[in-house]
């Protein structure tokens, strides 16, 4: 009878009478087992990776033509191109390589001189200088230093969207290129850096007007000073779609670009696809709804302001403010035309493009491999991991890795042949031995350096102050190329 009854015990309560055999212990850990990978994946870590690779990182991935002087002559000589990225291990992720930046940065402390430059058309934009003589202490630099700051080759920083000079990043980039002998100047978008909108516009992600107003400005005032662009994230975009439009007739001699979406239209798609980027998506929505109230009768009177105030995601900001200041008919139109990628194969100038695989708003998808194999001028630098401007590294994380990829590779594009404006480095320390200008002078005869004929030459070319300025910038180069040896 016994045997007859057990058979006709349902299955369902032999299973549930097996599981409550089994110890809570083991549900515990299963479930904790199981959160744990669901995480993991969720937030894209790569710690196992990492610990496979024996915390040695990834190797830094290059694409460009084979045939480009750009990379025989500059980046061949970059280490930090030719070696590896590996992320500070607490912070193998690119969503805690991102968030960390935006709220624990730990940006270094310094204060900007502040120059106030009219756009021309009624707007005004915040420019922000650190030279090397505002970080360094007295002693470390020399009595004459703050003298020849107006000499030294000088850097534009282009900020991403809503962001400015006293952006986490930006102050990780100003800081570094200053300890390290730059002139820097962050050029604030209308309307933010703490200056009003005084026109009828505002800045987007295709508009390079002020970008262009800049350059010519800061050109105008140091005609024969190195001068090159840092643009990071829609900075970036906003950067190389300059480059293209001005082809051949462009005013500076390098640029980098860090973090470019490339495709505007591609990113708002990949920023709208899964749960995790949405959360960056709502985060800018109301990062441009708080710019937007800052100037509030501005966007009333220019805009749909309850569409603004209703917005949560990019998209429908851009909807309701940018196309229709901008004179855009949709959202789709304005990605569109505001793009840079297709203005890539325009370049004239070198140009490095940092770009991460795992950036959490950049898409991959819209990286611009086959541009960068037909266009010499244009180098692009992947690396598996970073985030979205984070590429914080070393066990501390005090250290932001493409800050100092940029530098290197702008300290030697300055020291290259490549620069094609007269300030570049002076040719007598590049050429062999020449005739000497004349023989009536005692101390060419006395000296005997192969080199001083063709100084003397670019000395009497130049005039006036063209004389210490190419001084300055030799000196500035060779003195930061060496660095790198």
């Amino acid at each position: 009878m016994e045997t007859m009854s057990s058979f006709d015990d349902s299955p369902y309560e032999l299973l549930l009478t097996a599981l409550s055999l089994i110890p809570i212990t083991h549900y515990v850990i299963g479930i904790g087992l199981i959160s744990f990978v669901m995480i993991y994946d969720f937030l894209e870590f790569h710690i196992v990776q990492d610990l496979i690779s024996g915390f040695r990182g990834q190797p830094v991935d290059l694409t460009f033509n084979s045939c480009s002087k750009l990379y025989h002559e500059v980046v061949s000589k970059c280490t930090l191109l030719h070696g590896r990225y590996m992320s500070t291990p607490w912070l193998s992720s690119p969503h805690l390589q991102t968030t960390f930046l935006r709220f624990f940065g730990r940006p270094p402390v310094f204060n900007y001189r502040r120059e106030i430059l009219d756009t021309g058309d009624g707007g005004i934009v915040a420019l922000d200088w650190l030279a090397r003589s505002d970080v360094m202490e007295e002693e470390e630099i020399g009595k004459d230093e703050v003298h020849h700051d107006v000499n030294t080759p000088v850097v534009i920083v282009i900020p991403g969207l809503t962001s400015d000079s006293d952006s986490v990043y930006i102050k990780h980039l100003t800081f570094y290129m200053a300890k390290r002998g730059w002139n820097v100047v962050v050029s604030n978008h209308r309307g933010l850096g703490g200056v009003p909108l005084t026109s009828d516009f505002f800045y987007n992600g295709g508009w390079t007007e002020d970008l262009r107003k800049v350059v010519q400005h800061i050109r105008s005032q140091s005609p024969d000073v190195p001068l090159f662009v840092v643009g990071t994230s829609l900075g970036a975009n906003m950067m190389v779609k300059y480059l293209g439009e001005d082809g051949d007739g462009i005013l500076i001699d390098g640029a980098a670009a860090v973090c470019c979406p490339w495709d505007l239209l591609l990113c708002d798609r990949f920023i709208g696809r899964n749960l995790v980027q949405r959360f960056y998506d709502k985060a800018l929505g109301a990062g441009l709804k708080r710019y937007a109230k800052k100037h509030q009768d501005f966007f009333t009177r220019l805009s749909d302001w309850d569409g603004i105030e209703k917005a949560r995601r990019v998209r429908e900001f851009d909807t309701s403010g940018t196309c229709r200041v901008g004179k855009f008919d949709t959202a789709d139109i304005y990605y569109r035309e505001s793009s840079c990628v297709g203005y890539v194969g325009r370049i004239k100038v070198p140009l490095l493009c940092i770009s991460a695989l795992d950036d959490p708003v950049c898409t991959k998808e819209a990286l611009i491999w086959d541009e960068c194999r037909v266009n010499k001028n244009v180098i692009l630098a992947t690396t598996q991991h970073g985030g979205h401007l984070g590429y914080f590294d070393g066990i501390d994380a005090k250290g932001v890795w493409w800050v100092r990829a940029v530098d290197e590779f702008l300290t030697v594009l300055g020291s290259s042949k490549l620069i094609k404006r007269q300030n570049k480095m002076p040719d007598y320390l590049l050429v062999g031995p020449q005739k000497s200008l004349t023989d009536k002078d005692p101390y060419v005869k006395k000296i005997h350096l192969d080199s001083l004929p063709k100084m003397a030459k670019i000395f009497v070319e130049a005039k006036g102050s063209e004389i210490r300025s190419r001084i300055d910038s030799m000196i500035f180069f060779l003195r930061r190329f060496m660095d790198q040896f």
